[in-house]
């Protein structure tokens, strides 16, 4: 390792048209710290690239032509080039970036290799909006640093260790054997809020917790005792809440309907993925906060439909593991949607949940009455600094 005063570990959330960026510095004790966060957007048109210190004040504001240095190789050379001449004597040691899939294997992160990303190009049918273009950034900044190591970081990795009767559906064995199975995602959420929820409240440090991570990509964990015991989605993405454009737990039957009425895969797929959930339900917005300011009725059924299913699914996750001892809401709309959690609290009522109103509409970090026989936080999430603690386990083994 180098004997700089520090080193540097990127990390990166790469999506189809942007990149999600941050810096941490690892003094050598404690966790990393976020320097520098930012992103590329407009990626294969016309990129803009920005970024802001610790404070948010700007760092950067550039932004290029059609056609100019619009390739995903060229923007990570200049990414790394204006890094490292931030850097102030410490070093870029790794890239770390969030994978969606990693498949039954992969229960960890683990260094990239050419041989790895071809295996993890076959899990791409699994998550078709997210893991081609993670792959395309770690190949493209393989080509532009070669020399610069690369972590994977699953988003499905904190469900490996789930009772195979989360994991297994009830089809075919020679399926399941296959692959065909509950993966869960949104991993790396998850296990930062396991990680930080005793901090805030160690008493819980042991206990049954079920975790909502509400965003544009919805889901819920059961956490027992820091691990997931069962999780709201399961072969792909789509399973599970209702989200901003995607469906949510279906019928397959309703698969079948749409295949007989002489739609093929891609058209379902479509549909699924980008015209049903919040904007399928409302024909408005996928938006939660343009659906709570519309006095269209349609706006108000998809929220109370997305507060159902909420409510409902912590039911299930409470019965997976055998009771519940606090409920976490996490991710933009868990975070800082108050009118949501509100909604959630009253439908959750029967198992002793009271919502202070005045700590929900402050986004305290605990949100329940004293009270209440369920305590209920608000804790923001952090996948980035999860990112960047594993990237350094795998590179420096602490």
């Amino acid at each position: 390792m180098s004997n700089a005063t520090s080193n540097a570990i990127l990390v990166i959330n790469a999506g189809s048209s942007s990149l999600k960026f941050s810096v941490f510095r690892d003094h050598g004790g404690g966790d990393p710290v976020v320097t520098i966060n930012g992103q590329i957007s407009g990626i294969g048109t016309q990129p803009v690239f920005e970024a802001k210190d610790a404070q948010r004040r700007p760092l950067a504001d550039k932004s290029w032509g059609a056609g100019e240095a619009s390739d995903r190789t060229a923007l990570l050379s200049y990414l790394l080039d204006w890094i490292e001449e931030r850097l102030e004597g410490a070093t870029l040691i790794a890239a770390g970036h969030r994978v969606v899939h990693g498949g039954v294997r992969h229960a960890a992160p683990v260094l990239l290799t050419p041989a790895l990303l071809d295996e993890l190009d076959g899990l791409v049918p699994l998550a078709p909006l997210h893991q081609p273009h993670n792959l395309a950034a770690i190949r493209a900044l393989a080509e532009a640093h070669p020399e610069l190591p690369q972590v994977a970081c699953f988003d499905t990795a904190f469900h490996r260790n789930q009772p195979w009767q989360a994991q297994t559906f009830a089809i075919p064995r020679e399926l399941t054997e296959e692959g065909v199975r509950r993966y869960g995602f949104h991993g790396l959420s998850y296990e930062y809020i396991a990680r930080r929820l005793p901090e805030i409240a160690p008493e819980l440090g042991d206990s049954r917790v079920v975790v909502a991570h509400l965003g544009s990509g919805a889901s819920m964990c059961a956490i027992h005792g820091g691990r997931s015991v069962d999780s709201t989605m399961g072969f792909t993405a789509l399973d599970g809440l209702p989200m901003g454009t995607r469906c949510g737990t279906i019928d397959p039957g309703v698969l079948i309907y749409l295949m007989r009425k002489g739609m093929d895969a891609g058209a379902i797929e479509k549909m699924l993925y980008n015209k049903s959930g919040l904007l399928g339900v409302s024909g408005i917005s996928n938006d939660m906060r343009a659906l709570l300011d519309s006095s269209d009725p349609h706006a108000q059924e998809a929220v109370e439909l997305f507060c159902f299913r909420i409510a409902k699914e912590t039911g299930a996750l409470a019965a997976s593991m055998g009771g519940v001892d606090a409920v976490v809401f996490t991710a933009g709309i868990g975070e800082r949607s108050a009118p949501v959690r509100a909604r959630v609290g009253d439908k959750l009522a029967w198992m002793g949940v009271e919502i202070d109103a005045a700590a929900n509409e402050a986004n305290a970090a605990k949100i329940s009455t004293p009270g209440s026989r369920l305590p209920v936080y608000v804790i923001p999430t952090d996948e980035e600094r999860m990112i960047a603690l594993h990237t350094r386990k795998v590179l420096t083994g602490r």
